[in-house]
């Protein structure tokens, strides 16, 4: 039996909030107890605080390295303003770096990214729509199964629609959306 943590607990709130919260109510928490317990029980009172603190630790860990929401919407940005002749460029430059072999291909994907004996394909061309559907996805996932490539990535910076997310989430497709994007560009 696998624990869940309730969405809306504490700790669960603590998680999602910036680290540093949690470390400051471990910190008020710790003072108050210092203020209303004897001195002889402060280490006990006190020690209620450690959850808190852990909490903090972990999710510093989980938010080191992700994009803040500004970066993320300013990559967004620069990367609609571009043509495809410059994202496509960029994209190709990103996934060198990242150690895969990147091979331009026509149809429903526009990359054939090659690494370790692994084939990634990759549907970039519509980057820029504001939303997006299953029909991408669909043909992307065929190609995928007829060429015999273990991994799909479609990028989209616009809106993902609830059932594009969940046919992609149901057949293995990793969408690569603005956070994504930031973290593999790494533009300034």
């Amino acid at each position: 039996m696998r624990l869940k943590m309730a969405e809306n607990s504490v700790f669960a709130y603590l998680l999602r909030s910036p680290w540093w919260v949690s470390m400051l109510a471990a910190l008020v928490y710790a003072l108050a107890i210092r203020v209303i317990l004897p001195e002889k029980y402060f280490i006990f009172g006190a020690s209620f605080s450690v959850p808190l603190f852990i909490i903090g630790l972990i999710a510093a860990w989980k938010q080191a390295g992700v994009p803040s929401e500004s970066r993320v919407a300013s990559t967004v940005e620069k990367v609609t303003a571009m043509n495809w002749r410059e994202f496509k460029l960029l994209l190709q430059q990103a996934f060198e770096r990242e150690g895969f072999s990147v091979k331009e291909i026509s149809g429903a994907a526009d990359f054939s990214l090659h690494k370790e004996g692994r084939i990634t394909l990759v549907c970039c061309k519509r980057w820029k729509a504001a939303s997006h559907g299953t029909e991408a996805l669909i043909a992307l996932e065929t190609l995928c199964q007829e060429s015999g490539a273990q991994r799909a990535i479609y990028v989209a910076t616009g809106l993902v629609s609830e059932k594009a997310s969940r046919y992609a989430r149901d057949n293995g497709i990793a969408l690569m959306t603005g956070l994504e994007l930031t973290r593999l560009l790494r533009l300034r």
